[in-house]
């Protein structure tokens, strides 16, 4: 399921006020530390489904030789059960970032301090959903 035209907006019970980069927690990289690199690195170049593929690669060590081969056995075994969306994602839970999704579903990281967040979460255009609570009810 990737999102289209839309924008996942802080948590309700986020404490960001500004943007931060995930820090790294021992030698494995983690989940924000990954979509994060990848998102900067890239704007609007994957989509949820393409980003999540990517970090489960990066985090499996799946070398770009066997990638190449088996893509699509990969991408299917990797989706062969349900995958939580990017609302569950830290980087709007807990490190400041908006996720704008545009008309292809492609990914841009927006810190919650700029005047871009501020647009896209008052957008009539857009469907702004917010990131998943931390906290149960």
């Amino acid at each position: 399921m990737n999102y289209y035209n839309a924008f996942i907006r802080l948590a309700s019970d986020s404490a960001a006020t500004h943007s931060a980069v995930p820090p790294a927690r021992g030698e494995k990289r983690t989940i924000p530390v990954i979509e994060y690199e990848l998102l900067a690195a890239k704007p609007y170049f994957y989509t949820q489904e393409e980003l999540q593929f990517a970090v489960h690669v990066e985090r499996e060590g799946i070398a770009p030789a066997q990638l190449k081969a088996k893509r699509r056995e990969l991408w299917a075994e990797f989706f062969n059960k349900p995958r939580a969306c990017l609302r569950c994602s830290s980087l709007p839970k807990k490190y400041g970032w908006g996720l704008h999704f545009d008309e292809q579903g492609r990914i841009g990281l927006v810190p919650v301090e700029s005047a871009a967040y501020k647009k896209f979460s008052g957008s009539k255009t857009l469907k702004v959903v917010p990131a998943m609570s931390s906290k149960r009810a």
